[in-house]
């Protein structure tokens, strides 16, 4: 089991190699600042001042922490193409005659969405929202990063899941990563608070680690106790985690599929 646990890693820390690779030639520093990280501030910024807009500071603090936090979860969901660019690049036929698990691999692959968005995502918490009146006391700094960064990796389980699925539909990519985050973005407590929805659509965003680590940092920059934090932390865990299971049977039966049928080259 030990054996088996470090060899996972292993392949985890190479293929995460593998990926910050890949976005140190996706991006420069420039590029990023500029382009990547100044487009989500503008995104947030949009929302506050509908806040602004209604008069309710309220309100905009509402609206700031939801889609600062939400800034991660736009990047790491772009791990939904990473299945179908790897069929189309040609790499899956070598990755399924290897003995590492392919689920494994792919989740190495994606790490650099993750890592970006929290970065992202507490640079709006941390330099943008106190424009908007939300001023984290240093206390509550580290506790925030973790929540982030819990956030950004549960999501990015859903996502997984999700580049399995669209594996063998790789003109459905784009539409499936920008559907599913807008869906999340409207039901797990963004813009308006999950209480506004029906039971029928609360018990779906139950289902989804967002919900519940968002509920987590507004509870933690709320100042509410360490238990109330801790227990919807550990419900984002926890279905993050049921999400990855979930990832990883999905790439299981695409790779056994594949294996079956040779339909792993390029896309075809």
């Amino acid at each position: 089991m030990t054996e088996t646990l470090v060899g996972q890693l292993r392949v985890v820390r190479y293929a995460a190699a593998a990926s910050a690779a890949d976005f140190r030639q996706t991006y420069t520093w420039r590029s990023w600042t500029i382009g990547w990280l100044g487009r989500m501030l503008s995104q947030v910024t949009f929302f506050a001042l509908i806040g602004v807009m209604l008069g309710s500071p309220e309100r905009t603090r509402y609206l700031v922490v939801g889609n600062a936090v939400m800034a991660c979860v736009i990047e790491a969901m772009i791990v939904v193409t990473g299945g179908v660019r790897e069929r189309q690049e040609g790499t899956f036929p070598l990755l399924a005659a290897s003995p590492a698990s392919l689920g494994t691999v792919l989740f190495g692959r994606g790490l650099q969405y993750p890592a970006s968005g929290a970065v992202t995502a507490l640079v709006s918490l941390l330099l943008l929202a106190p424009l908007f009146g939300i001023h984290p006391t240093a206390a509550q700094i580290p506790g925030l990063v973790l929540l982030v960064l819990v956030t950004a990796l549960s999501t990015y389980c859903v996502g997984l899941f999700l580049s399995a699925v669209v594996i063998g539909l790789p003109g459905a990519r784009n539409v499936v990563s920008n559907t599913t985050y807008l869906l999340m973005m409207a039901i797990c407590g963004v813009q308006v608070p999950v209480a506004f929805w029906p039971p029928w659509v609360r018990a779906v965003s139950d289902t989804l680690p967002l919900t519940h680590a968002l509920a987590a940092v507004r509870r933690l920059i709320a100042g509410d106790t360490a238990a109330a934090v801790t227990r919807s932390a550990a419900l984002a865990l926890l279905t993050g985690t049921l999400w990855l299971g979930l990832a990883f049977l999905a790439i299981r039966l695409v790779r056994d599929r594949g294996r079956r049928t040779g339909s792993f080259d390029y896309g075809t």
